[in-house]
């Protein structure tokens, strides 16, 4: 899909905008999972969430070789559309955002405060992405996928950064939205010769990656039901599916249930705010606890853009933890 070379002048790109995200070892991340853990912070970019790097590099090309461009629309539940609203913020380019109805609010209200135009259609994030590319067709205006090329060449800079960083990781888990983040961490290892396995993450609500791993073909589902709505995909891409397929090693199904206990975990154990997706990997890496021992675990946190009201229902809904608060 590109070269080390390429990867690295999208670095450059990127950090032109922002700068690396940190990569720290946890004592208490590394007491719970009983292994050495490295945890890369996405969460720590200017938007809360990785996908930030894929839009800078999108829009860097866009505006290079199609000047003319008059505007830009595409779909999201949230980063990808703050991504894009972030990098069209710094280009003065018009960008026009579809977000499925009851969409976080406070990620609409993020990208609304970069200045995007925001859209709310459809009952999940398909019909909204469905609903953008016609808008894009009558109005003349380019449409931005959720997956392609310069949005996995720009996120890829999270995994260059990591590999660099700390090269012995034999494991890494990652989670799977569109699959722009796991597909960019497998290129990265690849580029640079490295034998880190790596282990993709879904909601077992929205599995569709998951069951296209495991039927070796893409198998969509009707419903993406689940509470971490960076994982909400029916439809996975194809060129993503294959790279996924090729390059992973298995993906895990965790419950909204453990991803909330991942994200409690988080706090308690780093103080870090993690979003469902975020703690996904996390989640994965503690249901496979057991063959973890004496290996050295990367997680990706991939984002920190949960909604408090969500927080409050969903996170801090648990009985023992409302007991211990009462406490």
């Amino acid at each position: 899909m590109f070269s080390l070379a390429e990867l690295e002048r999208a670095q450059e790109i990127v950090h032109a905008a922002m700068p690396p995200t940190p990569a720290y070892t946890w004592p208490l991340l590394a007491q719970r999972l009983a292994a050495d853990v490295v945890v890369k912070h996405e969460n720590h970019t200017p938007i809360g969430a990785f996908k930030v790097r894929g839009g800078i590099v999108y829009v860097d090309r866009l505006k290079r070789e199609q000047p003319q461009t008059a505007g830009i629309i595409s779909a999201t539940r949230g980063n990808h559309g703050q991504s894009l609203a972030f990098a069209a913020k710094r280009n003065r380019l018009p960008l026009t955002i579809y977000v499925p109805n009851g969409n976080s609010t406070e990620k609409n209200r993020a990208m609304k405060a970069f200045g995007a135009h925001l859209v709310e259609y459809g009952a999940d994030f398909q019909e909204s992405r469905e609903e953008a590319e016609r808008h894009a067709k009558r109005e003349g205006l380019h449409i931005v996928p959720s997956f392609h090329r310069d949005l996995v060449l720009g996120v890829a800079t999270y995994a260059l950064e990591l590999f660099r960083a700390a090269p012995d990781i034999d494991v890494l888990y990652v989670p799977i939205g569109q699959g722009s983040g796991i597909c960019g961490c497998i290129l990265a290892r690849d580029l640079l010769g490295l034998k880190t396995e790596i282990v993709g993450v879904q909601s077992a609500e929205a599995p569709s990656y998951a069951l296209s791993f495991a039927a070796g073909r893409v198998v969509s589902t009707n419903s993406s039901n689940t509470r971490a709505d960076g994982l909400a995909t029916r439809v996975p891409d194809s060129e993503a599916f294959e790279i996924i397929r090729n390059g992973a090693s298995h993906i895990v199904q965790v419950s909204d249930d453990e991803i909330a206990a991942a994200i409690r975990a988080y706090w308690i154990d780093t103080h870090n705010l993690a979003e469902g997706a975020g703690a996904a990997a996390l989640a994965a890496a503690l249901r496979e606890k057991t063959r973890l021992g004496g290996r050295r675990v990367g997680l990706i946190l991939s984002g920190g853009n949960i909604d408090f009201e969500l927080f409050r229902t969903w996170v801090m809904a648990d009985p023992i933890v409302q007991k211990v608060m009462m406490a």
